[in-house]
């Protein structure tokens, strides 16, 4: 861990070091693809509770994420407790309304239509779990003196990646939910001043009658993705 004593390099022997043959490789990458193509983002959910140590280990994976300098600048806080829950849902939904009355301007909310979202954000009190994702711009020796954190919103992307990839591996689907301004999470929360809201992941399981939008399936082909150079 990054710290004001310890700023020497000490290279180590590269550890769990994987050997998989051409065909292995092949086999594998295949059947990752297979299991992810089938995460779906889902905002209708049930009710049904999911223990606290699932979650700790989707953060636990998150934390392996690469970073900037591995300053790891990201923080997460899972919330279960419906008081808290409630309220962040009304202030989310207080920012959502202005955003749908026109905050969000004509082409912004017209390109949300064919995803069917509203201000209405129920997901946000019936989800057993929101995960805020913060960022940390900055961060603290022990002595109270700033550090400089680099390549935070690439960090924090990459972890939320690895995040909803262990949630969808556990059998669990997640909303990512971006209101803005979120200002009010981090005193809600008890943050520091360096952190900065990004990202709720609403997480749990999906309601029995849940749908997605017919829009969602469509994903671009691989060869509007990729360009090789051979």
């Amino acid at each position: 861990m990054f710290s004001k004593d310890n700023l020497e390099y000490a290279p180590i022997p590269l550890p769990d070091r994987m050997d998989l043959s051409d065909d292995d490789m092949t086999k594998a990458v295949a059947a990752f693809y297979d299991v992810m193509r089938r995460r779906h983002t889902v905002r209708d959910f049930s009710d049904r509770p999911v223990k606290r140590e699932i979650i700790e280990e989707c953060v636990r994976t998150a934390g392996t994420a690469p970073s900037g300098a591995n300053h790891q600048p990201w923080a997460f806080v899972a919330i279960s407790q419906p008081a808290m829950k409630r309220r962040i849902r009304e202030q989310a939904e207080e920012e959502e309304r202005r955003f749908y009355a026109g905050g969000g301007g004509d082409e912004w909310l017209k390109a949300l239509e064919p995803i069917g979202t509203n201000d209405d954000k129920p997901h946000l009190e019936v989800a057993p779990w929101l995960i805020v994702v913060f960022a940390q711009r900055w961060g603290l020796f022990g002595d109270g003196t700033r550090f400089k954190n680099y390549y935070v919103p690439e960090s924090v992307g990459i972890a939320t990646g690895f995040l909803i990839a262990a949630l969808h591996h556990a059998g669990l689907v997640a909303l990512t939910h971006t209101p803005n301004p979120m200002k009010f999470l981090a005193p809600a929360l008890g943050r520091p001043a360096g952190e900065k809201p990004v990202m709720i992941l609403a997480v749990g399981h999906p309601a029995a009658d849940a749908t997605v939008p017919a829009v969602a399936k469509v994903k671009k082909p691989l060869g509007e993705i990729l360009q090789v150079l051979e």
